[in-house]
C-alpha cells in the first residue's frame, strides 16, 4: 500500500500547492528583453478543460464528460470557462496581456462526433473563428490535436486507445483539422502527455477511462501490469502516422511545424547512493525515454526491453523508420521536481506495473529540505535541469515549454504572489538554459484563464485570470499574475508591481 500510496502522490500532477524557496524576495528581474528577440512567449488551456457547450451545436460525449458526470471529479466541463461562446473576450484579454501566441486544443468529438466520418460544420465555424480572431489579434494559434479527451463512441466500440484502430481513427481525424485549419495553423502537436495518459488511465485508473487492476488502482475493469504500455504504444503509432500524413499531404504548401507533448520532472537521486544514481537513469527512460527514445532512435529504451520483457510491444522495422525523427519540435509540461529511490524487489514481471517494473521509487520526499507545507519540490533549477538533460541526450532538438503553473485553491483571490514567484523564476531559468545552448523556441503559461482541472474539477486553478465560476456570465477577473506578465512581456521592470494592489474591475466585452 506504501508504494501504491508514494506513486499515487507523484501522479497527482496537476496540484502544485507549493512554497517556492526563497518567495519572499520577490520575482526575478528580467523581462522579454532579455530573451531573443524571436522567442514566442504565450499561455493555454484545452478544450474540455474551457469550451463548455457539451451539448451544443451537434458534440457528442467525449471519455472525460463520461468519467465527469460518473461523479469522480467536482463538477464537469458542462459549462466550464465558457469559451465556446466568450472566445472573442478571451482573445481580447490575449492581446491586452501581449501573448505572442495562444495554445489551445480540438475537441475531437466536437469537430467528428461519430470519431470517424461525417464532420459537424458548428465545429468548423467555431474553430475558424477562433483560428481567425486570433490572428486579427497578431496571436498565433498553437493547436493540439488531442487533449485526453477521446471520443466516448471509440472508447465504446473497441475501448479507443487499447486498439490499434485508434491509429487509422486519428489519422483520419488529423488529416481533417490540417485540410481545414492548416492554411492558417503553424504548430501543431499531435498528443499531450500520453505518458500520463497512460499512466493515470490505464495503471491507477484516476483518469477516463479508469482502468486499472488491484493492488493498483479501484476499477471494474483493466490490467495495470499490461494495459499501458501497448496504450503508448498505440500513441507513438498514431503520432508517426499523423507526422507522416502531414509531410506527405500538407507540410510543402502550409509549411508548418508537427511535435509531441511530453510530462516531465526534473528527477533527482534522493541520496548519493550509487544504487539511487542508477536508479535515477532507470526513471528518466521510464518516464521520459519511453516517449522520446522510439522518436530519436526508433525503440524504447534498452533499460524498459530489459526491465519490462514481454510486456513491451515492438515495433516492426516499417513503424520503427517511420517514428524515428517524426517531429519537427518537442513541447515538454513541466511544473516540479522529484526524487528517486532504487527499490530491489523480486516482484514477478506479470504482477508489476510501470513504477515496480522500473524497480525505483519516484517522490516528492527530499530528506525534510522542502518547507513542511511543500507537497512537491519546487525547484525552478530543475527546468534548466531538463532542458540540459534533452540537449545531452537527445540532440539538443527545437523545445517549447508547452504548460508551466502554479495551482492555488479556486477561492476568489486575485493577489497571487506565489504564482508570480513561481513564473519569474522559472523563466530566470529557462533564460540561462538558452544562453547555455538550449533550443527552447517558446514558453507558455499554464494556464490563461481558470479552467476545469483534469484531476481537481473546481477545488484549483491556474489562471492568470480568474474565472468566476459561480456567475452565470463567468466573468474573468486579471489576477496580479496576469498583470506582472504583461508588464514582461512588455518590457518594463516590473518589481514595482509586488506592492500594487490587484485589479478588481472584471473584464467586459465592448465588441
Amino acid at each position: 500500500m506504501m508504494r501504491v500510496m508514494v506513486f499515487l502522490v507523484l501522479l497527482l500532477l496537476t496540484v502544485m500547492i507549493m512554497v517556492g524557496n526563497g518567495e519572499q524576495n520577490g520575482p526575478a528581474l528580467l523581462s522579454r528583453d532579455d530573451f531573443p528577440s524571436n522567442f514566442i512567449f504565450g499561455s493555454g488551456t484545452s478544450a474540455y478543460q474551457v469550451e463548455g457547450a457539451a451539448a451544443e451545436d451537434g458534440r457528442s460525449p467525449s471519455v472525460w464528460d463520461t468519467f465527469a458526470h460518473a461523479g469522480y471529479m467536482q463538477g464537469t466541463g458542462d459549462t466550464a470557462s465558457d469559451e465556446y461562446h466568450k472566445y472573442k473576450e478571451d482573445v481580447k484579454l490575449m492581446k491586452e496581456t501581449g501573448l505572442d501566441a495562444y495554445r489551445f486544443s480540438i475537441s475531437w468529438s466536437r469537430l467528428i462526433p461519430d470519431g470517424r466520418g461525417r464532420v459537424n460544420p458548428k465545429a468548423l465555424e467555431y474553430y475558424n473563428n477562433l483560428v481567425n480572431e486570433l490572428l486579427n489579434h497578431g496571436i498565433k494559434p498553437h493547436v493540439t490535436l488531442f487533449h485526453y479527451d477521446l471520443p466516448q463512441v471509440l472508447e465504446d466500440e473497441y475501448e479507443g486507445w487499447l486498439s490499434p484502430k485508434i491509429v487509422d481513427d486519428f489519422t483520419a481525424y488529423a488529416d481533417v483539422c490540417f485540410r481545414e485549419f492548416g492554411d492558417r495553423v503553424s504548430h501543431w502537436t499531435t498528443l499531450n502527455e500520453p505518458n500520463v495518459l497512460a499512466l493515470l488511465g490505464y495503471d491507477l485508473g484516476f483518469a477516463p477511462p479508469k482502468r486499472c487492476s488491484h493492488p493498483f488502482g479501484n476499477c471494474s475493469r483493466g490490467n495495470s501490469p499490461t494495459e499501458p504500455y501497448i496504450v503508448m504504444h498505440h500513441c507513438l503509432l498514431a503520432h508517426s502516422s499523423a507526422v507522416s500524413l502531414y509531410a506527405r499531404k500538407y507540410k510543402a504548401k502550409q509549411q508548418g511545424f508537427i511535435g509531441i507533448n511530453v510530462f516531465v520532472y526534473h528527477l533527482i537521486p534522493l541520496t548519493n547512493s550509487t544504487n539511487d544514481i542508477i536508479a535515477t537513469r532507470r526513471a528518466q527512460d521510464f518516464y521520459v525515454g519511453w516517449l522520446i527514445e522510439p522518436l530519436y532512435r526508433g525503440d524504447y529504451p534498452k533499460t524498459m526491453r530489459k526491465m519490462v520483457g514481454s510486456k513491451l510491444p515492438k515495433f516492426s522495422r516499417s513503424q520503427s523508420e517511420q517514428l524515428t525523427g517524426s517531429y519537427d519540435f518537442i513541447s515538454l509540461n513541466y511544473y516540479a521536481a522529484m526524487y528517486v529511490k532504487d527499490d530491489p524487489h523480486d516482484i514477478p514481471a506479470s504482477q508489476r506495473d510501470f513504477r515496480a517494473d522500473m524497480f525505483a521509487v519516484v517522490t516528492a520526499a527530499d530528506n525534510g529540505l522542502t518547507k513542511s507545507d511543500t507537497l512537491f519540490p519546487v525547484l525552478p533549477s530543475g527546468l534548466r535541469g531538463v532542458l540540459e538533460y534533452f540537449k545531452q541526450s537527445y540532440g539538443n532538438p527545437p523545445i517549447y515549454i508547452h504548460e508551466n503553473g502554479f495551482a492555488m485553491p479556486q477561492n476568489g483571490s486575485l493577489y497571487d504572489v506565489r504564482r508570480v514567484k513561481y513564473i519569474s523564476d522559472h523563466l530566470e531559468n529557462l533564460l540561462i538554459a538558452l544562453r547555455n545552448g538550449s533550443n527552447t523556441l517558446g514558453y507558455f503559461t499554464w494556464s490563461f484563464i481558470d479552467a476545469y482541472e483534469l484531476l481537481y474539477g473546481y477545488e484549483y486553478s491556474y489562471g492568470l485570470y480568474y474565472v468566476d465560476f459561480g456567475d452565470e456570465d463567468r466573468k474573468r477577473y486579471p489576477r496580479f499574475s496576469a498583470r506582472w506578465y504583461s508588464s514582461f512581456l512588455r518590457g518594463r521592470n516590473h518589481t514595482n508591481l509586488m506592492n500594487s494592489s490587484p485589479n478588481l474591475t472584471p473584464f467586459v466585452s465592448t465588441t
